[in-house]
């Protein structure tokens, strides 16, 4: 699919207002996406895990304004988040906005109120853009459903996740769960740069409602934002080689993933992990988002698993906090482990239990 096949034709249907929620989750890469070209697209693929606790509830009330809005006049909404009115936050969705507009014209038609909530605590260190911009996206494409009942199911996720991606690159692998992929590959004939894809292939009922616990080191804002972070993979000089490693992780990943096989798949996670910190550590100018607390966890997790041979790993996203990934039949032993000596190195001792999830729904 391209850019034409998202610019609407002429409306089947109008609607003077309504409502509309939608529930949308955070998710976790596991071969990272790092440095991006124009209009949000990749500079190479990845996939992550859909989480299932950690998700934005979004809420679009929409009214018909008695006139469109003009060129160059503001998007007419308004945005509270947890029931409380947050005009700096209106920016962004303002900037999205006007990517998406031309996709999505009704918006210069309507008067918007966007009421959202996530069901982890503001400023708890876990990222909310991917669940948040996921969430606008599928109300936005709700929207657009009641004034063109024509659209299939599978146009709606594809388009909800194209929109998501240009407000934030990795909310396109949060409309569906449980493995989604983004990004052109050479191996996978579905994918593509302008929105996630279901993983195609066969996955291992290891798999299956598998375990991340999230160690909140750093509740903290970041020094680096990430959209400063990707801009600086341009003329990094390892970028080239990084790009290549993403696309050799994933092929190698299929067999693990198939398998079951989850010593390769530990040291696949946890070495796309600490390259993704390397590259941020090895840029110009030159930034470290591990906490002194991350690299204890790392190497209480490293012991742990050499003296116990559970298969306990960690992944992190661009910044300090740690997602502790294991399969849910060893939840009791290594859940123990966390609380007994990993929730220490958290601050305030707060940590997160989740678990691969299905995707967004609908309320």
């Amino acid at each position: 699919m391209t850019y034409q096949d998202f610019i609407p034709q002429a409306y089947s249907n109008t609607v003077e207002s309504g409502k509309v929620t939608w529930q949308s989750p955070s998710n976790i890469a596991l071969v990272k996406y790092w440095g991006k070209k124009e209009h949000q697209i990749p500079a190479n693929p990845s996939i992550s895990f859909t989480l299932d606790h950690c998700k934005t509830t979004t809420t679009l009330e929409f009214s018909k304004r008695s006139s469109a809005i003009k060129e160059n006049e503001a998007f007419d909404f308004d945005f509270y988040f947890e029931g409380k009115r947050k005009e700096d936050f209106k920016p962004k969705i303002a900037t999205f906005f006007k990517r998406v507009v031309q996709y999505c014209p009704y918006l210069k038609e309507y008067h918007l109120e966007i009421s959202s909530e996530n069901s982890f605590p503001h400023s708890s260190g876990i990222a909310s853009s991917a669940s948040g911009m996921s969430a606008l996206a599928l109300c936005l494409m709700s929207l657009e459903k009641e004034i063109d009942q024509e659209i299939s199911e599978e146009f709606f996720n594809k388009k909800a996740s194209f929109l998501a991606r240009l407000g934030s690159g990795s909310a396109c692998r949060s409309i569906e769960g449980e493995l989604i992929e983004w990004g052109e590959h050479d191996d996978l004939k579905e994918s593509s740069d302008l929105f996630g894809i279901k993983y195609p292939y066969t996955v291992h009922e290891v798999f299956d409602h598998y375990q991340d616990t999230i160690l909140l080191v750093d509740k903290g804002q970041k020094q680096v934002s990430s959209s400063v972070g990707h801009n600086l993979m341009h003329g990094h000089p390892f970028a080239e080689a990084r790009f290549e490693q993403a696309h050799d992780n994933l092929n190698k990943l299929k067999p693990i993933l198939e398998s079951g096989d989850l010593v390769s798949f530990m040291n696949l996670v946890e070495s796309e992990a600490l390259t993704l910190h390397a590259m941020m550590m090895s840029s110009n100018p030159y930034f470290i988002l591990m906490k002194p607390n991350t690299m204890e966890i790392i190497n209480k997790i490293w012991e742990f698993r050499e003296q116990t041979k559970l298969p306990i790993c960690f992944t992190l996203d661009a910044g300090a906090n740690v997602h502790v990934l294991y399969p849910k039949k060893d939840k009791a032993k290594i859940l123990e482990f966390i609380k007994n000596e990993l929730v220490a190195y958290c601050e305030n001792g707060q940590y997160i239990c989740d678990q691969i999830g299905k995707g967004a729904k609908k309320l």
